[in-house]
């Protein structure tokens, strides 16, 4: 198995860095964007408002910092 190195990106689509495995934008299907972006565009297409896509991003963040 390949060792995966760390590597440091920036979202072009909220600007922020991270090192996590990057989301394919359902935009365009060739943007690379952040984890968080991902979740957003996935719950975005299926009619989840913004207000609960920030939620449960947040539920995430908690659930993989325990």
């Amino acid at each position: 198995m390949k060792a995966e190195t760390t590597t440091e990106r920036i979202c072009p689509k909220c600007g922020c860095s991270y090192t996590e495995r990057p989301a394919l934008s359902r935009t365009d299907n060739e943007m690379l964007i952040c984890p968080d972006c991902g979740t957003r565009e996935a719950l975005e297409s299926i009619g989840i408002s913004k207000e609960e896509q920030e939620k449960i991003v947040s539920i995430i963040h908690r659930s993989t910092t325990e």
